[in-house]
C-alpha cells in the first residue's frame, strides 16, 4: 500500500526521503510528495503524479533543503490520483502523511465544513489534518490532540505529522498500518517499511497498536493506547541494503524467480537437520500444541490463499487432518462453529494484510486451539499477535506480484504437513533435500517458456486447469497472468469444463493444463481431448516421468521429475516464468502492476 518515509537530523534530509521513497516503490503506487519545513517556518511541499522519478525532477526544479521533513508514495483510494490528492497535506500549522483509510471521513468532512474549514483534496487524509489542526486551537499539547482526533476515526491508519513551530520534532501514530523507526546518531527516521532505511540505519523500533511517538533528533517518547510512557525493544535488521538492487537481472521479477532454488536449500538446511528443528520453527510452544490438532482452518487473502488451498490437499492426503480454507475477507464478516482441537492458521506474506489480521483477532475470541501466523517478517503484527509463528524466511521480495515468498509458504505448510503426521506416516525427507536441484532445472527451461509466451502474449484470455493438488497451483498461475501482463484468466479443476467453461473454447484460447504424474493422468487425458476437439489452444507442462508413456496435443513443456508431494513446486515456478515472460512481451511494468500494492493494510 502506500509508503511513508520521515528524518529529523543535523543536515538535509531531502536525498534521504527521495531515497527511501524510491525503495518503497515496490508496495505499488500512483503518485508522491515531499514536505519540509524551512527555517522561516513555512512548509515546502512537492508533489507528483506517477513515478518517482517525476517527484525527483521536480525537486531538481525547485531546489529544497531542510533538516526535517515528511515523504509519502500514495496508492489512491478516496480521490483520483492527482497532485492536490497526493500527500503530505496540509491544514493551518499541521502537515500530515497517512496509510490507511478513515471510514468515516464523509462525516468528518461534513462537519468540518460546516465549521468554516475549506478543503483542497477529495482525500479522507485531509480531514485528518482538518481535525488536528481545529483541535490544537483548544489543546495546544500535541498528544492529547492527537488522542481526542484519533477517538474521532474510524478505520486503520499510520500517521506522520509535522507542526508548522516545533522545529524540533516528528509525531508519529499507529492505529492498524505498520510503522518504523530508525535510529540514528544525532538523527532519528520513520517509516512504513525498515528497509526504506537501510541506508541511514540497521537499528529500528517497531510501534506497537496504538502507539504514539515523539521523535526528536537526539530521543524518542512512546506512549502506548493506555497513555503510558512504554520502551520498545530494538531489533537491529540483518538484510543487505543491495536486497532492492536488481543486479545483473531485468526486473526484480525475474531476480527473484531466480533466487527460489537458493532460497528453499538454506531454509532446508537450517531445518532438516533434525526434525525436531521443524517442530520448532512453529514457535516454542509449538511441540506442546501441535500434537493436540484435529482441525485445521485456515484463512489468507490472494497468493496467501492459493498456499492454503495447495496445503488443505497435503494435510488430507497425507497428515489426514481435515482442513477448511477461507477467504479472509469473507471469513471476518460471518459467523461460522469452530470444530473442537482447531488449528487458526493466518497466512500473510507481509504480515499486516488488515484482513487476515483482523480474522486472526477475531479467532481469538471464537474458542480455537490456537493461532498459528506464517508470514515473511518477524516483527510483523500478524507474528507478534498469533500465539505460534512460522518464519518463511524468504528474504525481501520487491516484486509487487509474489513469487518466492508464495514458495517459501508452501514449503512452510509441507514442513507443518510432516510435523503433523503420524510417525509412521511421515514423508520421505529425502525428497525435500533433493528439491532445491529440481527447481534449477526448471530454470533452465526458461527459453522454451519464453517462446511459448508469445503464442499467448495476444490472447484475450487464459483458461489454466488442474486436477487434485494442482488445482490450486492453477489458480495461482492464472492470478500471475492477470496480475502481470493484464490478460485475463481463470483456473479451473479439470473436470469442471464440461459444466460451463467449455462454452469458452475457441481457437483464440489458450488453455495451460498442469500434467503431473498420478493417478488422474487417464481423466486429465480425457479432458485434454475435450478441448482439443474444440479447436483449443492447449499448451502442456508435462512431468518428465510420463514423457514416453503418452502422446500428447498440443504444445508440451516438459517438467523434470519430482515426487508427487512436490510437484506444486515445480510446477510454480514454470507458470511464475509464463507469467512473467508474457507480461514483459506485452510491455507491462511486471514489478510494479497497475492498481497492485504489495501489502494491503485496508480493506
Amino acid at each position: 500500500m502506500c509508503g511513508i518515509v520521515g528524518a529529523i537530523a543535523q543536515k538535509n534530509i531531502v536525498p534521504v526521503l527521495l531515497d527511501g521513497l524510491r525503495r518503497l516503490e515496490y508496495r505499488g503506487y500512483d503518485s508522491a510528495g515531499i514536505g519540509v519545513l524551512d527555517h522561516d517556518d513555512e512548509f515546502l511541499r512537492i508533489r507528483s503524479v506517477g513515478k518517482i522519478e517525476s517527484l525527483a525532477k521536480k525537486l531538481a526544479e525547485t531546489p529544497c533543503s531542510s533538516d526535517m521533513g515528511i515523504a509519502h508514495t500514495r496508492w489512491a483510494t478516496h480521490g483520483k490520483p492527482t497532485e492536490a490528492n497526493a500527500h503530505p497535506h496540509i491544514a493551518g500549522d499541521i502537515m500530515l502523511v497517512h496509510n490507511g483509510i478513515i471510514e468515516n471521513y464523509t462525516e468528518l468532512k461534513e462537519q468540518l465544513i460546516s465549521r468554516g474549514c475549506v478543503f483542497h483534496s477529495d482525500t479522507d487524509t485531509e480531514v485528518i489534518a482538518c481535525l488536528l489542526n481545529e483541535t490544537l486551537d483548544t489543546h495546544s499539547d500535541m498528544l492529547t490532540a492527537l488522542r481526542i482526533v484519533e477517538r474521532q476515526l474510524k478505520g486503520a491508519f499510520a500517521l506522520l505529522i509535522m507542526h508548522r513551530h516545533h522545529h524540533e520534532e516528528l509525531w508519529a501514530l499507529r492505529q492498524g498500518s505498520p510503522l518504523v523507526i530508525g535510529l540514528g546518531a544525532g538523527e532519528n527516521f520513520i517509516a512504513s517499511d525498515a528497509l526504506s532505511l537501510l541506508p541511514v540505519t540497521q537499528r529500528f523500533i517497531y510501534l506497537e497498536e496504538g502507539d504514539c511517538a515523539q521523535i526528536f533528533r537526539d530521543k524518542i517518547n512512546i506512549t502506548n493506547a493506555q497513555g503510558k510512557i512504554v520502551t520498545r525493544p530494538i531489533k537491529e535488521l540483518d538484510v543487505a541494503e543491495d536486497a532492492a538492487e536488481k543486479g545483473e537481472f531485468q526486473h526484480f521479477m525475474f531476480k527473484e524467480i531466480f533466487e527460489q532454488p537458493e532460497m528453499i536449500n538454506d531454509i532446508l538446511m537450517q531445518y532438516l537437520e533434525a526434525r525436531q528443528g521443524v517442530v520448532e520453527a512453529f514457535g516454542e510452544r509449538a511441540r506442546k500444541i501441535l500434537p493436540k490438532v484435529k482441525n485445521i482452518k485456515i484463512i489468507a487473502c490472494g497468493t496467501s490463499y492459493h498456499a492454503g488451498m495447495i496445503a488443505k490437499y497435503w494435510l488430507e492426503a497425507i497428515a489426514k487432518i481435515p482442513c477448511d480454507v477461507e477467504v479472509a475477507s469473507e471469513y471476518r464478516y460471518r459467523d461460522s462453529p469452530v470444530a473442537p482441537k482447531t488449528l487458526f492458521i493466518a497466512i500473510s506474506q507481509s504480515g499486516e494484510t488488515a484482513d487476515t489480521l483482523a480474522a486472526l483477532r477475531m479467532a481469538k475470541d471464537k474458542g480455537f486451539l490456537a493461532t498459528l501466523a506464517i508470514c515473511n517478517v518477524a516483527t510483523s503484527t500478524l507474528a507478534r499477535e498469533a500465539d505460534l509463528v512460522y518464519l518463511t524466511r524468504a528474504g525481501t521480495e520487491i516484486g509487487v506480484a509474489a513469487t518466492k515468498t508464495f514458495l517459501a509458504q508452501i514449503l512452510g505448510l509441507y514442513l507443518l504437513t510432516t510435523v503433523l503426521c503420524d510417525k509412521k506416516h511421515v514423508p520421505p525427507l529425502t525428497d525435500l533435500v533433493n528439491l532445491a536441484p529440481v527447481l534449477q532445472e526448471v530454470l533452465k527451461l526458461d527459453d522454451e517458456i519464453k517462446a511459448l509466451a508469445q503464442d499467448i502474449k495476444a490472447a484475450q484470455g487464459a483458461l489454466f486447469l488442474g486436477r487434485g493438488v494442482h488445482y490450486p497451483v492453477a489458480m495461482e498461475g492464472a492470478l500471475k497472468l492477470k496480475e502481470i501482463s493484464y490478460i485475463h484468466a481463470e483456473s479451473y479443476p479439470a473436470g469442471e469444463l464440461k459444466h460451463g467453461p467449455l462454452a469458452l473454447i475457441d481457437e483464440a484460447m489458450p488453455v495451460i493444463v498442469l500434467v503431473p504424474n498420478d493417478a488422474l493422468i487417464d481423466k486429465l487425458k480425457s479432458n485434454i481431448e475435450e478441448i482439443a476437439a474444440r479447436k483449443g489452444q492447449l499448451y502442456l507442462f508435462v512431468d518428465a516421468a510420463i514423457a514416453e508413456r503418452h502422446k500428447w496435443l498440443g504444445k508440451v513443456i516438459y517438467l523434470p521429475k519430482v515426487s508427487e508431494n512436490l510437484s506444486p513446486f515445480v510446477e510454480t515456478i514454470a507458470l511464475q516464468l509464463l507469467a512473467y515472460h508474457v507480461g514483459v512481451a506485452n510491455g507491462a511494468d511486471v514489478d510494479q502492476p497497475r492498481n497492485l500494492a504489495k501489502s494491503v493494510t485496508v480493506e
